[in-house]
């Protein structure tokens, strides 16, 4: 497994090299971060803090979970990209956004968080038509 995990925002401002086997990748679909992502979950690799470095301008966005922790969300200041998650239940902890990574190569889903809020439309059914790029079509007008 890699010893190095590499990544970025879309617009490239963030950047971040964290060191070692990520502690635990998780998907959540609890509602933040539903609404972080835009979609049905997140999916997030576990690291200890002081093992991530990162560059760049960040913004933060708080709020307090179901536990009564306070989570933490940071995001890339230009674009917005979903850069990482930090809850005060484990403080030595952040957990980087997979999506950024340059090369997850290896990583893989371990556990999911809030299956009990999983929207019914996140999952893909066996007849669903995939395209392995962008298709040469546009929609009925």
């Amino acid at each position: 497994m890699n010893n190095k995990y590499t990544g970025k925002c879309l617009c490239g401002a963030v950047t971040y090299v964290a060191s070692g086997p990520p502690i635990i990748v998780a998907q959540c679909h609890c509602e933040e971060c539903r609404r972080l992502s835009g979609t049905g979950h997140t999916v997030g690799a576990m690291f200890l803090s002081d093992s991530v470095v990162l560059s760049g301008k960040l913004n933060e966005f708080k709020y307090m979970s179901e536990k009564a922790s306070e989570v933490t969300k940071a995001f890339c200041a230009s674009c917005g990209s979903p850069i990482y998650g930090t809850n005060t239940r484990t403080p030595d902890h952040l957990t980087l956004t997979l999506g950024t990574m340059d090369d997850a190569t290896g990583l893989k889903v371990e556990v999911v968080i809030f299956e009990r809020d999983r929207p019914h439309w996140d999952q893909l059914d066996e007849d669903v038509t995939s395209f392995r790029t962008q298709p040469d079509w546009k929609p009925h007008e």
